[in-house]
């Protein structure tokens, strides 16, 4: 199980155990969550929120307002923003306020505006912990909804020794992998994944391209990820917002042209497990590129194009009996037939086809709906689905080959 792509809002309170929520933060940002952390007042004497900032690698916030100017903290917006809530370490104080409606720091206000998951992971001395209060509040925040990650057993700050401190930063992380963790079955396995158009050129300001927005090949990509595979993503030109996407642990190799993307493809495709040739190349590029601006004079203009490298069929030719390659087609007329020549020429696995005569499917729509055609494999048929959706039907499918 992985914690990729997981939003996690880390809550830390007032508690000597507050230096493990720097070890917490590691740990959850190497199994790739995002990770924001929040602080009670009392939690600063503690620990630095430059230490936690520094390893979050976003701001850390501690009051309902920031600067001169009174800038607000959101923690509506901050509630919302998060798959899950880890409370940790959650000292006696918080614990009693969350149990009994006290509402007087961020943190508090960010658990009572909390529609997601709530974690508790308490920290104190031994009778304090055992203490009847404790131990009610305890009880009455999972019967509403409240999850424990209990303190464990050992050598106290007071020299004590008994229950009460912070459960281990692993321990912490094995919990939340087993309760809200995605399953890996991709784990470390190597997935190239090809997106979006290419432009190519005529002269300095013109090209020839198609409609492609790489939206299906970014879905692929993140939900890939999320499964546990190393990616490189090979992507012609999209837009930026599209690129602000995907993970930070997704490689990026940005090309323009067919040929630029057939040169990065063939550079590593032998050390891929997985191949997955989602983006629309262009068939055909110009045999002649003017050095300057084409300046408009006859009333006709022809262009001479050459076929461009057919990268499927190339890397198909050469590929390792333990790979799996998976293309796409999109088809107007005989689509079926057309797709399953391809999956024999080009030496996939399995193809994908789309067909432009689906309202609401192939290029630059939110939603798509695929057949999807394997040597081995029943056909699957999905439903008019966003885009997200797909991909993960693509991949639970790829899992299967």
């Amino acid at each position: 199980m992985t914690l990729r792509g997981q939003k996690i809002l880390l809550a830390v309170c007032g508690s000597i155990a507050a230096y493990k929520s720097a070890i917490i933060v590691r740990l959850l940002k190497k199994q790739g969550a995002e990770v924001r952390v929040i602080m009670t007042p009392s939690a600063l004497g503690f620990i630095t929120p430059l230490t936690l900032s520094t390893l979050s690698e976003n701001p850390v916030l501690h009051a309902f307002t920031e600067g001169d100017a009174g800038e607000w903290n959101n923690h509506v917006e901050l509630a919302l923003w998060a798959d899950l809530i880890l409370i940790a370490p959650a000292s006696e104080n918080t614990i009693g306020k969350m149990a009994h409606g006290i509402c007087d720091n961020l943190v508090l206000a960010c658990y009572f505006s909390a529609k997601c998951p709530v974690y508790l992971c308490p920290a104190m001395d031994l009778d304090m912990y055992k203490h009847f209060s404790t131990q009610e509040n305890l009880v009455k925040l999972q019967q509403n909804g409240v999850v424990l990650i209990d303190a464990e057993s050992g050598e106290l700050a007071s020299g004590l020794i008994g229950q009460g401190r912070l459960a281990e930063p692993e321990n912490i992380i094995a919990v939340l992998q087993s309760l809200v963790g995605e399953k890996a079955p991709f784990l470390n396995q190597k997935i190239l994944i090809t997106a979006g158009p290419t432009y190519e050129a005529i002269d300095p300001v013109r090209f020839i391209g198609n409609h492609s927005t790489g939206k299906m090949g970014i879905a692929l990509a993140i939900h890939a990820w999320k499964m546990g595979a190393n990616i490189t993503l090979v992507c012609g030109p999209i837009s930026d917002a599209l690129f602000s996407t995907l993970p930070l642990g997704i490689e990026i190799k940005k090309v323009v042209s067919g040929v630029q993307m057939y040169d990065a493809v063939k550079n590593i495709v032998d050390e891929q497990d997985i191949v997955i040739f989602a983006a629309a190349v262009a068939d055909y590029t110009p045999e002649i590129v003017s050095d300057i601006k084409i300046k408009k004079s006859e009333d006709t203009f022809t262009i001479s194009l050459k076929k461009n490298p057919d990268i499927a069929a190339s890397c198909g030719a050469n590929k390792k009996a333990q790979q799996r390659f998976i293309g796409f087609a999109l088809e107007t007329n005989n689509e079926e037939a057309n797709a399953l020549k391809k999956l024999v020429s080009k030496n996939l696995d399995a193809i994908i086809l789309n067909s432009m005569n689906d309202i609401g499917a192939g290029f630059a729509t939110d939603t798509n709906k695929v057949t999807i055609y394997s040597k081995k494999n029943k056909p699957y048929s999905s439903a008019l689905q966003t885009k997200e959706i797909i991909a993960k039907e693509i991949l639970n499918f790829i899992h299967e080959l």
